[in-house]
């Protein structure tokens, strides 16, 4: 795995198996719901049950990450290697913790919002509108 990926061509090497998708086994994983629980416990951005300040951080989060990515664009030739791999993962993990806490704003748990998603990609492959534009296509 020491070898550098290029952004171009991405190796599928790791499976997702029972919703986990990891680079090495560990201990123990947390569902999504238990995820959300626990980045509840550490908000502190002012709960005032309105989305705009978490939507703007998700976007700041994800900039963040896309700012990482242009970098090695830029500087690495779109080679990844396992740092940046490793420094792509905790910024991912920034914009899932607001994610998490956004969700639970509207009233709903993470894995609810997971479902819903799969289910909508997976309405649109049925389709055959994978493709295209527009949420309700």
């Amino acid at each position: 795995m020491g070898e550098a990926q290029s952004f171009v061509k991405p190796k599928n090497k790791y499976k997702i198996k029972q919703g986990v998708s990891c680079m090495s086994m560990r201990d123990s994983y947390l569902t999504l719901n238990e995820y959300q629980e626990k980045s509840l416990s550490t908000a502190i951005y002012p709960n005032d049950g309105q989305i705009s300040y978490l939507a703007l951080a998700i976007c700041g989060e994800a900039g963040e990450l896309a700012d990482k990515v242009k970098k090695i664009l830029r500087d690495k030739n779109s080679k990844v290697d396992d740092t940046d791999r490793k420094e792509l993962a905790l910024e991912l993990g920034d914009v899932l913790w607001y994610i998490a806490n956004l969700a639970k704003v509207l009233g709903y748990d993470l894995q609810v919002i997971a479902k819903f998603n799969i289910e909508k990609i997976e309405g649109r492959v049925k389709r055959g509108t994978i493709h295209g534009s527009g949420d309700h296509r």
